[in-house]
């Protein structure tokens, strides 16, 4: 896996203080994407563990509210098998910190069993994480006044409760 871009005090990313790392690699190619550079897998910096080691030391820093992992694709089968270790250990080391995923796919089409990104470990990421930002990126559905998101059809999902309840469970953000 490959880092575009590792964003620090982001807010424009998610709530509160964020650390942001845009991975590499995207074969949705949205039209207006805003980071068409990182549908390169080998774009950036190769994932190495002093990249790692950065990420969560500066995520352990207090300001930080979470982590949020865009890109790219996290969802790409090649990054879900790298991220799921980083979001473990973040998981473990931190628990008290938030996790936020950007995915030009959908949660309950592309991520469940049977689905085109589906992986083995697939259901651990999405077990572990907070928030999804589901959908692809639609130019003709942009509209700047949402939070979080950038065209219309994008859903911000609230994990816990979709996962604990088994149905996509929408974020009040979502307003």
């Amino acid at each position: 896996m490959h880092i575009g871009e590792i964003l620090t005090a982001d807010t424009a990313n998610g709530t509160g203080i964020r650390l942001s790392i845009f991975v590499s690699g995207c074969t949705n190619h949205c039209k207006g994407c805003f980071q068409p550079q990182t549908w390169d897998f080998e774009y950036g910096k190769l994932y190495t563990e002093s990249i790692e080691k950065f990420i969560l030391e500066e995520l352990s820093k207090n300001y930080y509210d979470g982590l949020t992992i865009l890109g790219g694709e996290p969802f790409e089968n090649s990054n879900q098998k790298v991220l799921v270790n980083l979001i473990r250990k973040i998981k473990t080391d931190m628990p008290e910190k938030n996790i936020w995923i950007y995915t030009g796919f959908t949660y309950d089409k592309d991520l469940i069993p049977g689905g085109c990104r589906y992986i083995e470990c697939t259901d651990e990421i999405l077990d572990s994480i907070d928030i999804l930002v589901d959908g692809r990126f639609v130019e003709d559905l942009k509209n700047i006044r949402l939070n979080f998101r950038g065209s219309s059809n994008q859903r911000i999902i609230d994990m816990k409760a979709t996962r604990k309840n088994g149905e996509v469970k929408l974020s009040p953000l979502n307003n």
